[in-house]
């Protein structure tokens, strides 16, 4: 089944830090090549000490690509923060995913077309005229897009930092709010990966038929 057409691409190379548009990217088993290996650990200041400092801590993260900058930002804050590399520091899963018929009625409720970047996918989809399904109904399915398959594993849970403006104006709390109220505050899907590969934009994203027992 078609879901539909890849869009855009993205990898964060920094947790919570702003991303980078790619053209095409090879999916390695631990998700998008290059895609959130460091993140900055508070050492002081913050409740978080030893754990990572995320954009809700900080709601101009997301604007920041040079880790000095967002170090400097944290001090200024009086958080304390290094940054660590040579692991995966991702939520729930390597790979996410966004399809724009789920920003549907996101969209007619506030009256203006949400920035899918809000929700900092790897993937965003282009749906299929026909495509329906919701994110709860795709968990455990088995997905192709190019040459790498995946594994459907929950939907994503959202928090404050989808309220606040891909380039800096002013956050809409209105998001969130009706995320919680009416799609239980989901919005995209995490995967796992099964095979990886390359992938680019242009490729179609397509729900493989389950296996015949």
């Amino acid at each position: 089944m078609l879901i539909g057409t890849l869009l855009d691409i993205r990898r964060y190379p920094v947790k919570s830090l702003g991303g980078q548009k790619l053209e095409r990217t090879q999916v390695e088993p631990e998700g998008v090549a290059g895609d959130r290996v460091g993140a900055l650990v508070v050492r002081g200041g913050h409740a978080r000490i030893g754990k990572t400092y995320r954009g809700k801590e900080h709601d101009r993260l997301h604007l920041l690509s040079d880790e000095r900058a967002a170090i400097a930002a944290a001090a200024a804050r009086g958080t304390a923060v290094e940054m660590h590399r040579g692991d995966r520091f991702f939520d729930d899963a390597p790979v996410s995913l966004l399809v724009d018929r789920w920003l549907d009625d996101l969209n007619e409720h506030l009256g203006y077309r949400v920035e899918w970047e809000r929700f900092r996918p790897n993937f965003f989809v282009q749906a299929a005229r026909s495509f329906a399904q919701t994110e709860s109904e795709l968990v455990g399915a088995q997905l192709r897009l190019g040459e790498v398959r995946l594994r459907v594993r929950s939907p994503i849970e959202r928090c404050v930092a989808v309220t606040y403006h891909p380039s800096g104006e002013p956050s809409d709390p209105r998001i969130l709010r009706y995320l919680a109220q009416s799609r239980n505050a989901w919005m995209g899907i995490y995967c796992e990966v099964l095979e990886p590969g390359a992938t680019a934009i242009g490729d179609e994203l397509e729900k493989e038929a389950p296996l015949q027992s």
